[in-house]
């Protein structure tokens, strides 16, 4: 993966991540967000108040995104919650992966004690990354997302410790 770097993310970046935030979200196939967010809600979603956004970086494009938060509040705070997008021009290319170790690293740097996936699309192909990375499925929402081309399917929660 050359010239990969992934960084924090500024205000600057937020017009490089919301073309390829609008497509993935629109396609609905692997968020629950409402596909017709406008541009301004959005970028609350993603790096509103609260929030630690990432960058990877090829060159000077901007390729994916991730955002890290805490999942509850209060005595559970230390439980985190994540989102990851990549350009879907991009992928293939392990930039999700990237992405997902240097999430895994801050957080648990952050004080994070684990991480927590509230609904993960059960035909999204990123459930053999999680998986991968430590991930367990506790449990799926049956037929709780109306899929495009796979109609009603399961949400994953999942879970990893830190």
């Amino acid at each position: 993966m050359p010239n990969i770097v992934i960084r924090e993310a500024e205000g600057e970046d937020w017009p490089a991540i919301w073309p390829f935030w609008r497509r993935i979200v629109a396609a609905r196939e692997t968020y629950t967000w409402d596909p017709d967010t406008p541009e301004k809600a959005a970028r609350v979603l993603w790096m509103g108040p609260g929030k630690r956004v990432y960058v990877a970086e090829d060159g000077e494009a901007v390729v994916g995104s991730a955002c890290l938060r805490p999942n509850y509040g209060g005595p559970a705070a230390g439980i985190a919650n994540a989102g990851f997008m990549v350009d879907p021009d991009q992928g293939g290319r392990g930039i999700g992966r990237a992405l997902a170790e240097h999430v895994l690293t801050a957080a648990r740097e952050q004080g994070y004690r684990g991480m927590v996936f509230n609904a993960v699309v059960e035909t999204n192909p990123a459930v053999g990354l999680w998986t991968s990375l430590g991930f367990t499925i506790l449990g799926t929402v049956p037929e709780a997302f109306e899929h495009p081309r796979h109609g009603r399917v399961g949400l994953h929660i999942m879970y990893r410790a830190l």
